[in-house]
């Protein structure tokens, strides 16, 4: 059964480059606010376009070329998004990293990457610098929170920059695989692009809207539904820069806020939060749901606590990321939605690789113009999952309806969803078996109430060392981000594995799910 669009085809699909998103946009409604940081500052549509072409012609007198690699480490800013479009008028492709990353995980991406400059957020610039000894490449680090000084006296006549839509690459953000340390998605212009008149095909995203970004603009989720597709309309954007529930009460109350869109831990803490009375949420319009399984519990708390629609959607970063959404006037809480228009999917067996019927779970496999055109410097990988006809193994499981709604279930990679974020247990596991005392580990999913899910380690001490649990989660926390930090350890004298070698995380699992049920 192949499942196609919900909503009516969108095509044919421009062919242009993703800067003209914004171009359009501050054209259209030059003076409307386009982000509000929560200190106040307003950066108009205007301001934005201004400041990107500054940054263009910044990066192009300082070297930066077609085709070279610039990263932005920062939390949300309301500068980013003229950081990020500058990068991508000077032809250049834009690599964000996250804000929590340490040394080691700059370092990795930086290093993969080929970056030749980034842009960092003052406070965080001290890892930045650390990592920079190690990357000869790495040519220049601005800071992105004094953008005003430091492209004050630029001319906003940047050269521009000929782009194949479908071939150049905009972004490269990094998903974690279940190998290890992450690897560059490529996306292109045209991927970016499509997704976003997908994302205004669902009549979602009111120009007349004011949307409240608690996402990370690093994470592809923040970056196309945020910087692209809010961006394209006449909506306002207010900017969190970390999550904190009070806060975020406070500026729904403040600005009027219409649309959340959220990662199920913000909205446990919505629900949870003492006396929502206390703000005025009546503003609200729409909350929705991303990034990992919504509890049909929850959303159910939300729509009654605050009287609004509750719906979430499904995608991932190598699908720019949407690919399926709840229409607004059918919307199935314990659903992902059907696909996006003119993207398919279909559910195949694990075993064989063929087609099932509605109802019968399988992997789940997307086609559209949103799929990412491969792993940076990963062919290998990338065919392993990408056929030539375009359709992509996401690695999920779950299973259609006969309306086409898709239902998740599982992953099939071994990834650990933490609040939104994706962990590796490779790269847990390597960590791990640094410390002198550790002779094997293996790193699993374990439920949790409030993240979903948290790395639990089970660990083989060698013989004649000791080493408390304590010590061996400071070691990992020392050298990871914190979101990475392993929360239990639990020692063990045996790890399944295969005959090859590999770790049986499953048989890990079901051992670890058996106990929750005996309590």
């Amino acid at each position: 059964m192949i499942v196609s669009g919900y909503w009516p085809s969108q095509a044919p699909y421009e062919e242009f480059p993703l800067t003209e998103v914004l171009r359009r946009s501050a054209e259209e409604f030059p003076d409307k606010p386009a982000l509000i940081g929560a200190d106040g500052t307003i950066r108009t549509r205007r301001e934005v376009w201004s400041y990107a072409r500054k940054v263009a012609r910044f990066l192009q007198d300082h070297g930066i070329e077609k085709g070279d690699k610039v990263g932005i480490f920062s939390p949300n800013h309301v500068d980013y998004a003229s950081v990020f479009y500058g990068i991508l008028l000077a032809g250049a492709t834009v690599t964000t990293l996250n804000p929590l990353y340490r040394e080691r995980e700059i370092e990795h991406q930086l290093d993969d990457a080929e970056a030749v400059a980034i842009f960092t957020f003052s406070p965080m610039a001290a890892p930045v610098e650390a990592a920079r000894q190690k990357l000869p490449r790495l040519r220049h680090v601005w800071p992105i929170d004094d953008l005003p000084g430091l492209v004050g006296g630029v001319s906003e006549d940047y050269r521009p920059v000929t782009i194949n839509a479908r071939e150049d690459v905009a972004v490269l953000p990094y998903s974690s695989g279940t190998t290890g340390l992450p690897k560059g998605v490529m996306l292109t212009h045209y991927n970016i692009t499509s997704n976003v008149k997908q994302g205004l095909a669902t009549e979602q995203v009111p120009s007349d809207g004011v949307c409240l970004s608690v996402l990370p603009f690093f994470h592809i989720y923040g970056m196309t539904v945020f910087l692209s597709t809010i961006l394209s309309t006449g909506a306002t954007i207010v900017v969190m820069m970390r999550f904190d529930v009070e806060q975020m009460m406070q500026l729904v109350d403040k600005h009027g806020v219409t649309n959340l869109y959220l990662a199920p831990p913000a909205i446990l803490a919505m629900v949870n939060v003492p006396n929502p009375s206390r703000f005025d949420t009546s503003s609200l319009r729409a909350v929705v749901s991303g990034a990992a399984p919504l509890p049909l519990e929850v959303a159910a708390r939300v729509k009654s606590i605050y009287g609004c629609l509750v719906t979430q959607g499904y995608g991932m970063t190598e699908t720019s990321p949407m690919t399926n959404s709840n229409p607004l006037d059918r919307i199935k809480l314990e659903s992902c939605g059907p696909p996006m228009a003119d993207t398919f999917e279909k559910v195949v067996s694990l075993t064989t690789g063929q087609e099932l019927a509605a109802g019968e779970v399988g992997e789940l496999a997307v086609r559209g113009p949103q799929v990412m055109k491969g792993y940076w410097k990963r062919p290998e990988e990338t065919r392993e999952c990408l056929s030539e006809d375009g359709w992509l193994l996401t690695g999920d499981i779950g299973w259609l309806d006969e309306d086409g709604y898709l239902y998740l279930i599982d992953r099939k990679k071994e990834m650990i969803k933490y609040k939104g974020y994706q962990v590796a247990p490779a790269e847990l596991e390597a960590v791990l078996h640094e410390h002198p005392a550790v002779l094997d580990a293996a790193v699993i999913p374990k439920r949790d109430l409030e993240g979903g899910e948290i790395p639990k380690a089970f660990v083989i001490l060698r013989e004649g060392f000791q080493a408390s649990p304590e010590e061996l989660m400071a070691f990992v926390a020392e050298r990871v981000a914190p979101y990475k930090k392993i929360r239990q350890v639990e020692y063990v004298t045996e790890i399944p594995k295969t005959a090859s070698g590999k770790i049986l995380r499953r048989e890990l699992i079901e051992r670890e799910r058996a106990k929750e049920k005996q309590g």
